[in-house]
């Protein structure tokens, strides 16, 4: 786990601090607790998502999008072209991802970040401390994310459901967002025998893209590997 450095306006500014009522989260809690089957891509693969450039895209660095005011280049660990997708590393976290081919990526510090070139699709992975985030687990932090949400976003919609492996997956819907809406999904990996670790992989793509955002997200989860 990574040392809590945060400071109290890091995490606000940060957005990642959840400041509901207990009473909301245990109202919206039992949705998450219900066991759900693994996600599934559907038969999609990162091809469907991917501009077929040999990885060229993650040799650039936009400072416009990603980690904090001096984002630093994600290191790439490899190109599968024929497969339509890149390992990349985000050493900061500890944390491997695969992403479509024609995405960059970046990182601070505290968080790493994917999104394509056109900036419609976008990806952010962080280490959460639950203890620190005023929740008790995993479960606890979707179901409260969740409620927090609708609670300060009116016409936002939110689902949690529990994975069969145990992590969690929130999506949301009708989400506002510069000028138009997003569908976001949450996926959120709890730590083995250490309740109070985790990881979150947050994607959003626009409202439109709601069905291939979630298939994108089973391909994300199926590659991604967390040194705890």
């Amino acid at each position: 786990m990574i040392p809590n450095l945060l400071s109290q306006s890091r995490q606000k500014e940060s957005g990642r601090r959840l400041f509901l009522a207990a009473g909301l989260a245990a109202a919206f809690a039992p949705s998450a607790a219900q066991a759900q089957a693994e996600l599934s891509a559907g038969g999609m693969t990162f091809r469907d998502f991917a501009v077929l450039d040999n990885g060229s895209s993650f040799n650039k660095i936009d400072p416009m999008i990603g980690s904090g005011a001096n984002p630093t280049q994600s290191r790439i660990l490899a190109v599968d072209n024929a497969g339509g997708y890149a390992r990349v590393r985000f050493d900061s976290i500890r944390i491997e991802v695969a992403m479509p081919l024609g995405w960059q990526a970046n990182e601070d510090w505290e968080r790493g970040v994917g999104f394509s070139v056109d900036k419609r699709y976008r990806m952010i992975v962080w280490r959460v401390d639950f203890a620190f985030e005023g929740v008790n687990d995993a479960e606890h932090y979707a179901a409260t994310k969740a409620g927090a949400m609708q609670a300060r976003k009116p016409g936002v919609r939110a689902q949690a459901r529990k994975l069969g492996d145990g992590a969690f997956l929130v999506v949301y819907q009708n989400v506002p967002s510069e000028g138009e809406h997003r569908a976001v999904f949450d996926l959120v990996v709890p730590r083995p025998g250490q309740p109070k670790e985790g990881v979150l992989v947050t994607l959003g793509v626009p409202a439109a893209d709601s069905e291939r955002g979630l298939k994108l997200m089973a391909l994300l989860k199926q590659r991604l590997r967390i040194e705890w």
